[in-house]
This record gives C-alpha cells, sequence and structure tokens, in this order.
C-alpha cells in the first residue's frame, strides 16, 4: 500500500513525471501540535535498548499521502507520522524516521536496522509470520480513474492498472481480479507496478493506466487533491486494519499498543485523525496482529 505531486496546483500535473514536488502550505493540512506527557507506566514496557537510546528508530516509504510524504522542505509529515510522534511522547521517545524502500522495512526490523515501521502497512496473517503489528486504523481498497471513464474495478479484463510495488493491491488485488478475468475466458488485467504511488496516481492523470488501486484514505486524498481530475470509482474492497510493523516477540509491541490505546481513550487519537480527514477509518480497540483469515 502507498502519493505525493499530484494536485498542489493545475501547473504540476503537467510536470508530474518530471518530478513536481509539492508544496506542504498548499496542501492546508500541516502537522498537528499537540501536548501529550509521558506516561511512566507504558514507558517502562519499552526494551532496555531502547529506553538507554532515547530513541525510536522508524523506517518508512513517503511519498504517501495523508499518511506519510514529505512537505517542501523534505520534512516527512502526514496522518501516521504525527501519532507515531504522539506514541513517541506516551513513551518518552524521540522519534527518528528514515526513508527507506517499502519492501526493506520489514526485514530491516528483523535485522534489528529500525525498530518499526510505519507506511501503512495491512496487518495480514502473511505478514504476521515475519513481524508482529499494532494495529492502529481500519483502511480498504478503492479506485479512481478519470471521471467518465467507464471503467469498473469488477469488471477491468484487458486494461492497465496501476499500483505502487510490493502492495497488497500488487501482490493480491489486482492479481486476482486478472486471474478472474481470464476464468471467464477474457483478457488479464495488465498489472503496471510503479516504486511510489504517486507514480501510479501521476500515469492514471497522463492516461498512462486507465485506474489504480490503492488504499481508501489514499485514494480519496488524491481524488480532493487532483480538483476533480480523477474520482473514485467501484465500491470499497477487503477492509483491513493498518499496524506498525515491529520486531516479532519485542515488548515493544505491547508498549505501542498500550500507547495506542492511550491516545484513543485519551481523545488525541481522534484529534489526529480529523486533523487530516482521515476519522473514517478510526478504530475503538487497538489490537497486536489482528488480522483476519
Amino acid at each position: 500500500m502507498r502519493v505525493r505531486p499530484f494536485g498542489a496546483a493545475a501547473a504540476c500535473a503537467t510536470l508530474l513525471l518530471s518530478g513536481c514536488v509539492v508544496d506542504e502550505s498548499a496542501l492546508d493540512t500541516k502537522p498537528i501540535d499537540i501536548h501529550i506527557e509521558e506516561q511512566p507506566d507504558i514507558a517502562a514496557l519499552v526494551p532496555a535498548n531502547i529506553r538507554a537510546s532515547g530513541v525510536l528508530k522508524v523506517g518508512t516509504n513517503p511519498p504517501y499521502q495523508p499518511n506519510e510524504f514529505k512537505d517542501r522542505n523534505g520534512d516527512i509529515i502526514g496522518y501516521d507520522v504525527d501519532l507515531v510522534d504522539a506514541i513517541g511522547d506516551v513513551l518518552g521517545l524521540k522519534v527518528v524516521y528514515t526513508q527507506s524502500d517499502f519492501d526493506k522495512i520489514i526485514p530491516s526490523i528483523q535485522a534489528g536496522t529500525y525498530d518499526m515501521g510505519m507506511s501503512s502497512f495491512t496487518d495480514s496473517v502473511e505478514r504476521e509470520k515475519q513481524v508482529d503489528f499494532v494495529d492502529y486504523y481500519t483502511a480498504g481498497i478503492k479506485w479512481a480513474a478519470k471521471p467518465g471513464s467507464g471503467v469498473d474495478p469488477d469488471n477491468a479484463c484487458g486494461l492497465r492498472i496501476g499500483v505502487q510495488v510490493s502492495t497488497t493491491q500488487d501482490t493480491d488485488e489486482v492479481p486476482g481480479k486478472s486471474d478472474e478475468c481470464v476464468a471467464r475466458g477474457q483478457d488479464p488485467i495488465v498489472k503496471v507496478a510503479f516504486d511510489t504511488q504517486d507514480q501510479a496516481v501521476n500515469a492514471a492523470l497522463l492516461g498512462q493506466v486507465a485506474a489504480f488501486s490503492a488504499d481508501s484514505p489514499v485514494t480519496a486524498y488524491a481524488v480532493k487533491k487532483t480538483d476533480g481530475q480523477l474520482e473514485e470509482i467501484g465500491p470499497t474492497y477487503d477492509s483491513a486494519p493498518y499496524g506498525f510493523p515491529i520486531r516479532k516477540g519485542s515488548s515493544l509491541s505491547e508498549a505501542v499498543q498500550r500507547a495506542v490505546q492511550y491516545l484513543i481513550d485519551d481523545g488525541q487519537y481522534r484529534t489526529i485523525a480529523e486533523h487530516w480527514g482521515v476519522e473514517a477509518g478510526m478504530i475503538e480497540t487497538s489490537q497486536i496482529n489482528g488480522a483476519q483469515e
């Protein structure tokens, strides 16, 4: 699952392939400023080596608006960032973000390079075999295309559909729909995998793909910021939890889960979600490894 350059200005749409950078000030949403006290009983659950360092090392893969992306100064901002910063406050840790390829984050957590991942990961049973997940949000899969395209996500046989590499859309959802096409005797979907979600959105804007598939909050934000150049199509598919991946068996998982629950119960979680316009996917209870078969 993984959006950046689209829609900050009409001129940007014409420069999408040349690296047009969104001016964060044009997005009408900046990092939230809230004060959260450390909670010693929760902080005590943090592994000793992380407590001693005073730092929570987090691997992430922007651009993926509105969850994690860069502002005009190159700082990583977004809904996930504000939430993880708040988790850091609860745990008494400074959060340090490192940009990484999406598919390298989980192996880096397993190797101890990062303490935690933050990149709109879908918590799946398969991924839970590699790492533990602290669930903090619910998202589905949503498609978008140019208005009037006539694209039907349930009958996109033979069409070029954009996805971000290594996401659920890339590995499961679009291939599954393509297999259904073949089973009906129709042409398979031509899946076009991009390194970043913004490239998939840009391709849809430029007509290089008929549509793109992404997580529901990402698609909704893309449609909003492209000012009518894209529209959501079809239903929302396969709602599932987002989770923060953490090394399997680490007590950091319980610390982060308790921190998320504290933020939910104390109201800061809602404040952050509403600030970024993603309240539709809020949860009431954070779980560790809450994926469903």
